[in-house]
């Protein structure tokens, strides 16, 4: 699709999306911490623009400001679709512009990257981590999230929880009464994230179109967050939740008991969020400084223990942390490759030959 026309359908989004969230983006401003003992030092301002939540990504600039105490760092927060928008918008002004960009929107950051908008730069652990999670040392994995199946334990029986597409399907469909109403997923029309996974799964095996039509037989809803399909299943509204981001949902259940994580054992999707830095970023090198922190192993302990997000690191995964075992596979076989193939489902004719196929095997919705 022709580069207008993807900015184009990505504004019709952004604007639905503004009507139903008061609030488009958020902005907050970490003052650079006093250095202890030493001569005032020139201002150093930094802007990063991300879709991930402030609780979510405080800890690693905070981190961060400690070892580099001169940067004032600035963030700002948006839906990814707006965001994209939004970093568009701002280059065909010539308005100032983020030195960082991050973002779960892998097709639309993949997308950015391949027209041009991304500086090359050769950072030291770049040489530590998977060939999966660089690409033309422009474009980098900061962290390895997996799509899962999310499920109430008090509501659902141990036999019963489904372990593969395949069992959930079957399950759907040996009692659809009891289900009608109780699933939930993402919107692939509404949510990036949920028509990157459905996508993905569609690359990897028949068996989601299984699935879409179990789903449809049960009357499945659909949303375009995790936290909304997460309340739903925690007080017994929905049974089930598939494809939902892993590491929100893993946060959650480790406060919330109603709530059980299952990586799928036909295979798991993992995703990663990607970092750039832009082409015309006014501070590339602090920028710089902070991606390789990201990528570090201290960096990525910090996005382990501190942020709700799960770390991509090998050292940091063979050390126990991140998800294990299951982590530690997917990053041969299951993570979702940065790279040209993120970019096909952004043809507007495939896009929409895609959810013609996903909405008829729901069922016609």
């Amino acid at each position: 699709m022709a580069g207008k026309g993807l900015r184009l359908y990505c504004a019709c989004i952004a604007a639905f999306m503004v009507l139903v969230s008061p609030v488009s983006a958020s902005v907050t401003v970490f003052p650079a911490p006093a250095a202890m003992g030493e001569a005032p030092m020139p201002e150093r301002r930094l802007t990063i623009y991300s879709n991930a939540d402030l609780s979510a990504i405080e800890p690693v600039i905070t981190a961060f400001q400690r070892y580099y105490p001169g940067i004032t760092i600035t963030y700002l927060n948006q839906n990814a679709t707006e965001l994209y928008e939004r970093f568009l918008s701002e280059l065909e002004e010539d308005a100032p512009g983020p030195d960082l960009m991050m973002s779960s929107a892998m097709d639309l950051q993949a997308k950015l990257v391949n027209d041009g908008y991304a500086r090359r730069v050769t950072l030291p652990v770049a040489q530590d981590l998977p060939n999966w999670a660089v690409w033309r040392n422009e474009a980098f994995g900061i962290t390895l999230e997996p799509a899962v199946i999310v499920y109430n334990k008090a509501l659902l029986d141990d036999s019963e929880v489904p372990r593969s597409r395949h069992d959930l399907a079957e399950l759907l469909r040996r009692d659809p009464n009891r289900f009608f109403g109780k699933v939930a997923t993402y919107d692939p029309e509404r949510s990036g994230l949920g028509f990157l996974f459905a996508t993905q799964d569609a690359e990897r095996s028949e068996v989601i179109w299984e699935l879409a039509r179990a789903m449809g037989g049960a009357g499945v809803t659909l949303y375009t967050n995790t936290s909304a399909i997460l309340d739903r299943i925690s007080d017994g509204r929905s049974l089930i939740g598939y494809n939902l981001l892993g590491a929100y949902a893993r946060q959650r259940a480790l406060e919330d008991p109603a709530l059980g994580v299952v990586l799928p054992e036909d295979y798991t999707l993992f995703l990663s969020r990607i970092a750039f830095i832009p082409a015309r970023a006014a501070n590339a090198a602090d920028a710089e400084l902070m991606l390789n922190f990201l990528l570090s192993v201290k960096g990525q302990k910090i996005i382990e223990s501190e942020t709700g997000l799960a770390a991509m690191h090998p050292a940091v995964i063979e050390a126990g942390a991140g998800w294990g075992e299951a982590a530690e596979g997917a990053q041969h076989h299951l993570s979702i490759r940065i790279g040209p193939g993120l970019m096909v489902y952004l043809d507007q004719a495939k896009r929409r030959r895609f959810l013609n196929r996903w909405n008829a095997a729901l069922g016609g919705r």
